[in-house]
């Protein structure tokens, strides 16, 4: 059975879970008490696309049993078709959207947005020592939703009107990452409920700005959605799984560093080359969907 939850004793939900859902509803409530429905249906979907996506990548018991070579394929066909769709949605709508606003400053909005997830992401361990309960990943994750619902929300009155495209977009973004970034909390022992607050973050942050109505600048909106664009490529490249000795796959299929006889050692680095091919194949397949989907709805 799947569950949020790591262990069979501990709440479905954790506390960063609960605050999830109750920023989530708060936003709502608000939104249907203002009558902004765009903003409560892609709030909606955007919640529902990353929590879909965290609950199928939670493994379920009888995943987390499989042999070390299995779990290593699966680990690789999982990060590869997330990654593949992310990167392909990234290029497709998250680029397109934050240069709309305005070319240099969208560009360099975008480019500060990978910085910074480098830093994030380079001070993870910084960020283990003081024990907070978010990880680079769902602080990465978390970012971006904030900044993308500050756009979405300050553009509210020029927004188009919904569309399936407007849905792809969202759901071929937000439902990888949600799965991808399961599977490493999960990996690292950590409640994969947390994805719940990034899941929430695009209506907690699109709700109260649609409802004050601040004064637009495109400018302002580049630099904001190329940051949040920027932070979220760079979250998609580092899902690319990368099956090298010391990588996540590697360390899932029981290979480490150290001294190996010979045959052993030929043995190992064959199924290294195998773990790429699937990895190389599952992130072209991934991108190949999203390129699917968009061409169906475009027919």
């Amino acid at each position: 059975m799947r569950s949020f939850s790591l262990s069979s004793t501990a709440p479905s939900l954790s506390a960063l879970g609960w605050v999830g859902v109750a920023a989530l509803i708060g936003a709502l409530s608000l939104a249907v008490a203002a009558a902004l429905w765009k903003l409560l249906v892609i709030g909606g979907v955007a919640f529902v696309a990353m929590a879909g996506g965290a609950w199928l990548g939670t493994p379920s018991r009888q995943r987390a049993t499989v042999g070390s070579t299995t779990r290593a394929r699966r680990l690789a066909w999982g990060y590869g078709l997330a990654s593949g769709a992310m990167i392909t949605s990234t290029g497709a709508f998250l680029i397109p959207s934050a240069i709309g606003h305005n070319a240099a400053f969208g560009g360099f909005g975008i480019a500060a947005g990978i910085l910074l997830g480098f830093v994030l992401h380079a001070a993870q361990h910084q960020l283990a020592h003081l024990h907070l309960p978010l990880d680079a990943t769902t602080l990465e994750l978390t970012a971006h939703s904030l900044a993308a619902g500050l756009v979405i929300g300050a553009v509210y009155a020029t927004m188009p009107a919904l569309s399936p495209a407007l849905g792809l977009a969202i759901v071929s973004h937000k439902a990888p990452a949600g799965y991808a970034a399961a599977r490493r909390l999960h990996r690292t022992g950590r409640p994969t409920s947390v994805l719940l607050v990034p899941a929430a973050a695009v209506a907690a942050a699109a709700v109260p700005v649609g409802l004050l109505s601040p004064p637009s600048s495109a400018i302002v909106h580049a630099l904001v959605f190329g940051v949040a664009t920027g932070v979220f490529l760079h979250v998609a490249l580092d899902f690319l799984p990368r099956c090298e000795i010391g990588g996540e796959v590697s360390e899932a299929a029981g290979l480490t560093h150290g001294d190996t006889p010979d045959g052993e050692f030929d043995a190992k680095h064959h199924l290294l080359d195998r773990l790429r091919l699937h990895a190389v194949t599952s992130a072209l397949l991934g991108g190949l969907i999203v390129f699917g989907a968009w061409w169906l709805l475009h027919a």
